[in-house]
């Protein structure tokens, strides 16, 4: 789950300038209170590839979080060719570690990799995110509906070998699992 900001993502510029010229236009940013719109996302992926990328409306629950994994999960599975034996991976949001969600998992025979509660965020799709993040902020989107259409297709362009490499980059953490999805 992440945001997408219409006018880039909340990074820090720093710049370098002449003493009492801090002011100075050549020396400034524009900026859009709030990021001028945004869009919340949620996605997946695994070695071979990225899953779908759902749009979410409003503030995501556990209700909702059902619906998107019931809509997407398994889906995502067969077209990333992990066949019938994966592990799911996901932090531990709460709404994610609801016991409502643990039911579904259970009732739809998902393994899900257990995370300690006091883990660091060893979540490989962070960095997915915000190389996203990147990719989408680079296309300078002007609309809510372009910010979304950007995120679909830059998504869809990471490549498998992007994702292999995430999940290689992990295997000293402790936490490596030989197929998955991740959330």
């Amino acid at each position: 789950e992440t945001k997408l900001e219409l006018f880039g993502h909340m990074d820090t510029a720093f710049v370098w300038r002449e003493i009492g010229k801090a002011f100075d236009p050549k020396n400034t940013l524009p900026t859009v209170k709030h990021g001028g719109g945004s869009i919340m996302i949620l996605g997946c992926f695994a070695a071979s590839g990225t899953g779908d990328l759902v749009k979410i409306d409003g503030i995501m629950k556990k209700e909702e979080y059902i619906k998107i994994l019931k809509n997407n999960v398994k889906q995502s599975a067969n077209q990333l060719g992990l066949g019938g034996r994966w592990t799911f991976e996901q932090d531990n949001d709460q709404k994610y570690t609801a016991k409502i969600v643990d039911k579904w998992f259970k009732d739809s025979k998902i393994k899900v990799l257990e995370w300690h509660s006091q883990s660091p965020d060893l979540n490989r799709i962070e960095n997915l995110c915000n190389e996203l993040k990147v990719k989408v902020d680079g296309r300078k989107a002007t609309k809510i509906s372009e910010l979304e259409a950007y995120a679909t297709e830059e998504c869809s362009n990471i490549s498998g070998e992007t994702c292999n490499k995430l999940l290689q980059n992990h295997k000293t953490c402790g936490y490596t699992t030989t197929k998955g999805l991740y959330n």
